[in-house]
Formats: C-alpha cells, sequence, structure tokens
C-alpha cells in the first residue's frame, strides 16, 4: 500500500478511537500534532512519514484515554500490520507510542529514539502555548477539576500514581506540576525554539491570572 493511503487509513483508524473525545485528545489536536510533527522531523532533516504516522496514533493506546491499554496496543499491531507495515515497523511504533506520556517521566528517564523524540515533542508542543492553556482549562472542566485555590499548593516529586489523581490538582497547579517543565524537556532543536515563545505565553497568562486573583489588575 503507498504511503498516502497507508496514512489516510491511519487518520481513519484514529478518528474512529477518538474522533468523540471531549477532553482535549480529539481529532483537532491529532490534526496539530501530526502537522508540528512534520515540521519538526523536516526540521531535523528526518524523513516526516513515520513521525506523522506515529502522531496521529499517539493517544490511541493512551493509559487515560483507553479502558485496556495492552488490548489498545494488540489492537493497534494487528491493524499496522493489515495496514501494510513491515513488522519491525509496527514494533517500533508500538514501542514509541507507548512511552511519549508524561507520566512516564516522573518513573525515571525515558530513552527514545528519535521518532520518539519527534513525535513526544509535537505532542507537548501542543500542551503548552495559548492552545495548551485553553486544553488545560478544558480538561481540567471535563474532570471537574477547581479553577484554582492558593490554599492547594502544587505537588512536587509526584509519583505516576500521584499525578493520575485529579483529585489533588487545580487547574493553575498543572502549569507548575507539568507544563512549565516542558520546554527544557524538548529534545530537538526545532522543537525548542518553538517552545521558547510558547513558554513565555504561558508565563505572561499565569503573571496575568494571578493579579486578576488578588484583584491587582
Amino acid at each position: 500500500m503507498e504511503r498516502r493511503k497507508q496514512l489516510a487509513a491511519v487518520a481513519h483508524y484514529t478518528a474512529e478511537k477518538l474522533g468523540a473525545d471531549r477532553t482535549g485528545h480529539g481529532m483537532d489536536h491529532i490534526h496539530r500534532v501530526v502537522k508540528m510533527a512534520k515540521r519538526i522531523a523536516v526540521g531535523e532533516g528526518v524523513d516526516p512519514f513515520l513521525p506523522m504516522v506515529a502522531a496521529y496514533l499517539h493517544d490511541t493506546i493512551d493509559e487515560k484515554l483507553v479502558a485496556d491499554v495492552d488490548q489498545a496496543k494488540d489492537e493497534l499491531a494487528d491493524f499496522l500490520q493489515q495496514t501494510g507495515f513491515q513488522t519491525d515497523e509496527v514494533t517500533q511504533l508500538v514501542a514509541i507510542l507507548g512511552q511519549i506520556s508524561f507520566a512516564h517521566t516522573l518513573e525515571g528517564p525515558v530513552k527514545l529514539t528519535q521518532l520518539g523524540q519527534i513525535v513526544r515533542d509535537a505532542d507537548w508542543l501542543d500542551a503548552i502555548g495559548a492552545i495548551g492553556i485553553t486544553r488545560a482549562v478544558y480538561y481540567g472542566g471535563a474532570h471537574h477539576e477547581k479553577i484554582y485555590d492558593p490554599a492547594i499548593p502544587p505537588r512536587q516529586k509526584m509519583s505516576k500514581e500521584e499525578y493520575r489523581n485529579l483529585n489533588d490538582e487545580t487547574i493553575i497547579n498543572h502549569f507548575t506540576e507539568k507544563l512549565l517543565h516542558l520546554e527544557r524537556m524538548m529534545c530537538t532543536t526545532t522543537a525548542q525554539k518553538i517552545a521558547a515563545h510558547r513558554q513565555q505565553v504561558m508565563r505572561d497568562f499565569l503573571a496575568e491570572f494571578h493579579a486578576e486573583w488578588d484583584a491587582e489588575k
């Protein structure tokens, strides 16, 4: 199967899995990550095909979005094989997609291939900047989080389980707990340059938020 048709099949697969998402991980997010993965790959001198494939699929086996991760991985591997991907490509893609979540970094250093670095950078760039702010609020609202409470300090040195416990999080604390760390964790030079601007957008937003919260503006 030619690459154009493979990409179309992959996009359709993801739309079937995530098309109804209302937490900020729907197809609008997917399409942005695909475009960014292509941009980063080109910037790093890498063939963008597999980065785009991985970007389309990166949330289809995410533990916070699927009920059974192992089953989701098996379904994905079967689909990729049926769509004409080589065995080594299938193995590589499934392995990468199981590593890119921020939660995995809380368990220790994550060693990524260049493909994994590109896809994770693309995904994380969509978590910062103006869209990242919007998605943080949207996700927090979908899970009934508080907007902010000065009596609840941001969590430090969380375990993966603690990070997943949204009962101990506020939307604004999520910036300190995760989002403001992402710029320094970008792997590729292309993503680092993009992240610098987006990170400043978030810092400016937080400064304005706290000033308004305290009625200083």
